[in-house]
């Protein structure tokens, strides 16, 4: 009962849920895709790119208060992309949850800028002095302020893990036009979805701070129901994948039975030996051998208890699995410490959501003479105007020269070196932010300056557009990075897992917010002494050191560098063929 799997190589297996002749649609679909995908990022981003000024000047919390719900509302929201991915994987399939999610982001955008347009949900206006008291929220206006995140992060846990894979669905992977499709695709996912952001964090933020909180939190309420609009317009083209049951019980029963069976000796040559299995109906790619993380293959020994039905396949899965099984777990496992690095990446990242702002608010953000005023949260967008400036020059330039050059599918840039590449210009981005901020922080102590910020210090005269060069080149590495991260997840997972390898994305934008929170609550309370001049993330920039902070970060950013590079030289791709168990 046990197959040679000597020489195996990548082939993927039709879809047993699918009907044969399914029709792919490829870009045809990409309309609808993209397009309730790009509306549902105007509406999100719409709302919550502003939310720290929301948050202090209408809700009238503290900098660090704010500060923090966001990141933990952040992560949450990401967080819970991993019962997002559960759900579609196993019950419903990629199209029914996109659909809910999308649904219940609608609903709580309603809500939210409900807490703008009735007096009653949220606090009264502070007096025009600095002195004068503000109000906070009541417990009632705060629990309903809480259910619009609650179901803003129930829409996030259902279209943030399936919208990539969902549009990836659309391309037939087993011919070279529809795998180019499914790269260019990734690329252009990030492009369109980088000018809904930068629409959102232009216009609709400018709505929000000149004109009216509860017309700017109208606009992305709109546009959310054109998302759902599009979607459900293309429901009939779409391909829809059926969901084929959860794969993270085949995750466990490899964890299981490898500690049941730690006691077996391996055999010599292990993939000549080992319980070799596929169920026919299986979507993913037969994967060979490899030699890491040998603990596990212990889970694909036949011991003489075992026993294995007639067609092949184990009697009892909690005490024998397939190598193939094993071989899935370790993508899974192999994928993990690059997954780490990458969120100790985003902590660089999320900065340029919180703390630019803050700087921005203690900047001149005037234009010329005209005396207009760029708000505070729109600066985000020079980040992301890298970001979408860059990806086409990638896609269209850089790609096909490189394959024109060396020959090969994707150049000569791995996904591993791309990711390389952004942690190395995140790097320089904090040490950018650092020398500015010191900057900034000298003129207004020093210089005459031009007011007071709402209820802060005062403000530097130094132009805004100063922290235009750090968000420039943190954009250009989420362009490396965030990209190539996506890619690597959902080409290196198993194809039954790609809902969960999308949301470990966001776990990873999760697990940032959170450690970014935990740095600001720990250098906050580091660094509080009898003043405020001796705390580095003062309520004030300008009594604070917020430039030690930056340079803490790319500190920390060097170390994950060293320890990414450690990891990506051990990496093995998915489908890699060794040398000895190749026969060669």
């Amino acid at each position: 009962m046990v197959k040679n799997v000597r020489g195996t190589t990548m082939e993927t297996n039709e879809k047993s849920d699918e009907p044969a002749d399914v029709n792919y649609r490829g870009w045809k679909a990409m309309p609808f895709v993209i397009g309730n995908e790009t509306f549902e990022k105007l509406g999100a981003i719409g709302a919550l790119s502003n939310l720290l000024i929301y948050l202090t000047t209408v809700f009238h919390m503290k900098s660090i208060e704010a500060a923090n719900i966001l990141n933990i509302f952040n992560g949450t929201a990401n967080l819970a992309t991993l019962i997002g991915a559960f759900l579609s994987d196993t019950y419903f399939g990629r199209c029914k949850t996109l659909g809910f999610g999308s649904l219940a982001s609608l609903l709580g955008l309603v809500v939210m800028d409900l807490t703008a347009a009735i007096n009653k949900l949220h606090p009264p206006h502070c007096g025009e002095k600095v002195s004068d008291e503000c109000k906070g929220p009541t417990t009632g206006q705060m629990a309903f302020l809480i259910t619009g995140f609650g179901l803003l992060i129930i829409g996030a846990a259902g279209i943030r893990p399936c919208n990539l894979a969902f549009g990836a669905d659309q391309f037939n992977p087993k011919t070279e036009a529809g795998k180019k499709g499914i790269d260019s695709f990734f690329n252009w996912y990030f492009f369109t979805i980088t000018v809904a952001q930068m629409v959102s964090l232009t216009l609709i933020v400018y709505v929000q701070s000149n004109v009216s909180w509860a017309l700017g939190l109208a606009i992305p309420a709109i546009l959310m129901l054109l998302s759902c609009a599009l979607f459900f317009t293309g429901l009939k083209i779409f391909v829809k994948v059926k969901a084929t049951g959860s794969p993270v019980t085949s995750l466990v029963q490899v964890i299981v039975v490898a500690i049941k069976k730690r006691t077996l000796k391996l055999p010599d040559q292990p993939w000549t030996s080992l319980f070799n299995y596929t169920p026919p109906n299986s979507i993913n790619s037969k994967l060979p051998y490899t030699h890491q993380f040998r603990f596990l293959d212990k889970a694909a020994v036949v011991s003489p208890q075992d026993q294995v039905n007639q067609d092949g396949s184990t009697a009892d899965p909690w005490r024998l699995c397939s190598m193939q099984q094993v071989e899935e777990v370790k993508c899974v496992v192999r994928v993990m410490p690059i997954w780490v690095a990458v969120v100790i990446y985003h902590v660089a990242i999320v900065q340029q959501h919180t703390f630019v702002v803050f700087q921005a608010l203690q900047s001149d953000r005037r234009v010329g003479n005209s005396g207009f005023e760029i708000p505070a949260a729109t600066y985000y967008v020079f980040m992301m105007l890298s970001l979408s400036i860059w990806v086409p020059i990638y896609d269209r330039i850089v790609v096909p020269y490189l394959r024109k050059l060396r020959g090969e599918q994707r150049g000569n840039i791995t996904l591993l070196q791309r990711i390389g590449i952004g942690l190395f210009l995140s790097i320089l981005s904090m040490l950018i932010a650092a020398v500015v901020e010191e900057r900034r922080r000298t003129i207004a102590r020093t210089k005459p300056t031009l007011g007071i910020a709402p209820r802060k210090g005062a403000i530097s005269s130094m132009s805004a557009l100063w922290l235009v060069p750090q968000l420039t080149v943190a954009g250009v590495a989420d362009a490396f990075t965030a990209i190539a991260e996506l890619e690597f997840f959902y080409k290196q997972f198993p194809e039954n897992m790609r809902s969960v390898a999308g949301s470990l994305f966001f776990c990873g934008l999760a697990g940032s917010s959170y450690l970014s929170s935990l740095l600001i609550s720990v250098v906050h309370r580091t660094t509080q002494g009898p003043d405020e001049r001796t705390n580095w993330l003062s309520e004030d920039l300008n009594q604070g050191r917020l430039d030690y902070f930056y340079y803490l970060i790319g500190a920390l950013g060097v170390v994950n560098l060293a320890y990414f590079l450690v990891c990506a030289k051990w990496y093995k791709y998915k489908g890699f063929v060794d040398s000895v168990t190749n026969g060669t």
